[in-house]
């Protein structure tokens, strides 16, 4: 992707100090936009932004909880203030707490919701807010999973996040389209990460299932989010795009 496809865009990603969230950041940052940076670790989220700057792009770190409204509005703030303007909004940050249905708490319930649905509800809220003031536009994706269209075990909780962000997409066309703003979500199966790999099970389990033969990397999923997020695709709103080797296609239980 050219680097004009971002330049003078700006951009937050949150829960991006690592994995799929700090790929993002950084092809974004490379290709021209200005990133804001956000994860709940203040240590992790100011190393990750500054990988970025040492690397030639553009990235501020902003540590805070991407499910707290407060934070959220600071956020956006932040990020006006620092560049002038928003023009992109990501919603990565999220959480997966397993537990077997019958003993799964309130507590980890509303963590898990609270986290990965009302914190990318209350983003593109404060965002399109934002967006619409400006009067020039711009783009919202939600981070998905496939375990938002197919059964999973001891992720109930957390399959309802998922595939509530995707009816979101589809239900905020209704209410953003009118000021230019495209909302989309990808959904990314089996992919690399930091935590992933501390599995030493999981590339091999997941190559084995996977019909392309090994589960995504990070780029994957990266150079499909910032495709959402360019000007090549902004007749593209409400939709939902898998990223997962083919796995949901026929779905075999990794366990």
């Amino acid at each position: 992707m050219s680097q004009q496809k971002f330049s003078d865009q700006s951009v937050i990603v949150t829960g991006a100090g690592q994995g799929i969230g700090f790929e993002i950041a950084r092809q974004l940052a490379l290709n021209g936009a200005s990133v804001l940076l956000n994860d709940i670790d203040e240590t992790i989220c100011i190393s990750a932004a500054n990988k970025i700057e040492q690397q030639g792009g553009k990235c501020i770190g902003l540590s805070g909880d991407a499910g707290d409204v407060l934070f959220i509005n600071k956020m956006v703030d932040h990020a006006v203030s620092e560049y002038g303007k928003l023009d992109m909004a990501i919603a990565n940050a999220g959480i997966t707490l397993y537990a077997d249905f019958f003993d799964y708490t309130p507590d980890a319930f509303n963590k898990v919701l609270q986290l990965n649905l009302a914190g990318g509800f209350f983003l593109a809220q404060a965002a399109a807010k934002k967006m619409k003031e400006q009067r020039s536009g711009g783009s919202i994706l939600f981070m998905s999973s496939v375990v938002g269209h197919q059964a999973h075990k001891n992720l109930a909780a957390y399959a309802v996040t998922k595939a509530g962000l995707e009816m979101l997409a589809k239900n905020l066309v209704i209410e953003l389209s009118p000021y230019n703003i495209n909302v989309n979500a990808i959904a990314p199966g089996a992919t690399l990460t930091e935590r992933t790999l501390a599995d030493k099970e999981y590339t091999n389990t997941w190559s084995r299932i996977t019909p392309m033969g090994k589960p995504a990397n990070t780029s994957d999923i990266a150079n499909a989010a910032l495709f959402l997020v360019s000007p090549a695709s902004r007749h593209i709103t409400g939709q939902s795009l898998i990223i997962d080797g083919g796995w949901t296609s026929v779905s075999p239980s990794p366990y």
